[in-house]
């Protein structure tokens, strides 16, 4: 892989992407690039979290790749290398919506722009001390079209949300924890063992009922809660009918750990 990492250790896979040249920005063929490693991920029944970063200590991601962006604007319809983006969006995650394995952020420094549309696309963000998020693409004479304008306002106070997007102010890593966008906060020589802390307590609940659990919170979002009570859930009937149903509860009356299966 050219601009991203991929590793397993267990159940756990490991995405790092690979461009601290410039703030692990992202261009298409990077976005691309990490939408085939989501696939993968996705379509692995042995890997049951995810983790996002970035190299380095500077940024987890600067978002897009503006000086490349500049850079093929010059070009000629003809000259300019396929651009599109994958299916999953902005850094083949922004758009997946049927992804349902849970996926923790590893924010080690700046998440801007797509860096930190990235980041609300995760399920649990975890910072270091010193990093800052935010949306600054007004002062670009963008938008943060990657669905940070309509992420931000979901998962912040509305007013909140709007003050730092209208004005493209950074948010500081203690302050993001204040509004409830950021899971923990911890000095940068914390940050892996606080990672770790999150993934291991995830690995001690089942699998499927993880799935389950976020396929219910995410969809149920967009209904009543009179029909999201009614509402059918893939994860969760696959859960219901799964060993690891038996197991839990079996494992508590034998005062002995479960041992998930995964199905």
């Amino acid at each position: 892989m050219e601009f991203c990492r991929y590793e397993k250790k267990g159940h756990v896979a490991y995405v790092t992407i690979t461009r601290p040249e410039v703030m692990n920005a992202l261009h298409a063929h990077a976005s691309r690039e990490l939408g085939a490693v989501w696939d993968e991920f996705a379509n692995d029944d042995d890997a049951w979290v995810g983790v996002l970063t970035g190299e380095g200590n500077k940024a987890f991601s600067a978002g897009n790749d503006l000086k490349y962006t500049a850079e093929m604007s010059r070009l000629t319809k003809e000259q300019r290398p396929d651009l599109s983006m994958p299916a999953g969006g902005f850094g083949g995650l922004t758009s997946r919506f049927d992804l349902f394995k849970p996926i923790v952020a590893r924010v080690n420094g700046f998440a801007l722009g797509g860096g930190f549309e990235m980041a609300l696309a995760c399920d649990i963000i975890v910072a270091a001390d010193h990093a800052e998020v935010g949306l600054p693409e007004p002062r670009r004479g963008l938008i943060a079209g990657a669905l940070g304008v309509h992420r931000l306002p979901r998962q912040a106070p509305l007013k909140a949300a709007m003050g730092y997007m209208l004005t493209g102010r950074h948010i500081p890593a203690q302050r993001a924890y204040e509004l409830g966008l950021v899971s923990e906060v911890v000095p940068l020589a914390q940050l892996d063992a606080a990672v770790d802390a999150w993934v291991n307590d995830i690995l001690r609940c089942a699998p499927l009922s993880v799935r389950a659990t976020k396929e219910a919170a995410m969809m149920g979002l967009n209904v009543s809660l009179p029909e999201a009570e009614k509402g059918r859930y893939e994860w969760e009937m696959r859960r219901r009918a799964s060993s690891d149903a038996v197991e839990g509860p079996r494992a508590f009356a034998e005062k002995r750990a479960p041992n998930w299966q995964g199905k």
